[in-house]
């Protein structure tokens, strides 16, 4: 969470996903409401939720930077595995949706030297893959100047029936847009998820 700690001590507003979107959506901190004995619990997840403003899928912002977490990133491509589970995919496509991001929104990641690796076959990405553009370690920041394309928004065609049992807030943005389209979304194939890693708090 030392990216959180850096920003609610910069005089800037971050916006920070329920842990794998189990309660909700997003929620707002904003460091000009927090105290310098309260920084340090609004830097853990039971923090953002006691701090934070949770925002709806319609409300109207703009996101200038986006942290996104990596378990090994190709810095000469701009290529990134993630833990598996697919969340940070989804909070993007989530917020291209709202509009809040575009392909212009810088992706950054921060990970240790030894997480650097050359050999993340870019013709095996999925289409819903985010490539980094910038990855600090602890000795280097390095600009990818990545070519991958990056995800428009959600790919229904891809979530499977028991994605969407597991995050309430996908199953209310299907039905929004179905209502509003008139139109039944597509559903991907059924899976077999893994087990969802555990979150220190």
């Amino acid at each position: 969470m030392l990216e959180v700690f850096h920003f609610c001590t910069g005089g800037k507003q971050l916006l920070t996903p329920q842990p794998r979107l189990r309660t909700g959506f997003f929620s707002i901190l904003d460091s000009s409401m927090l105290t310098p004995s309260t920084i340090k619990e609004a830097c853990t997840s039971v923090g953002v939720a006691k701090y934070g403003r949770p925002i709806r899928l319609d409300e109207k912002i703009k996101v200038d930077i986006i942290v996104i977490g990596s378990v090994a990133v190709d810095p000469k491509t701009g290529a990134r595995l993630g833990k598996g589970e697919g969340f940070a995919e989804l909070e993007y496509g989530m917020l291209r949706y709202m509009g809040a991001i575009d392909d212009s929104t810088p992706v950054v990641t921060s990970v240790h030297d030894q997480q650097l690796v050359d050999d993340i076959p870019i013709e095996k990405l999925l289409i819903h893959d985010v490539p980094v553009d910038i990855i600090c370690t602890p000795t280097q920041v390095i600009f990818t100047n990545t070519s991958i394309p990056k995800p428009q928004g959600i790919y229904w065609d891809k979530l499977s029936p028991e994605k969407l049992g597991q995050i309430r807030i996908l199953r209310e943005l299907k039905s929004k847009i179905e209502q509003e389209t008139g139109q039944k979304l597509p559903t991907g194939p059924s899976e077999k998820l893994p087990p969802t890693a555990r979150r220190k708090r």
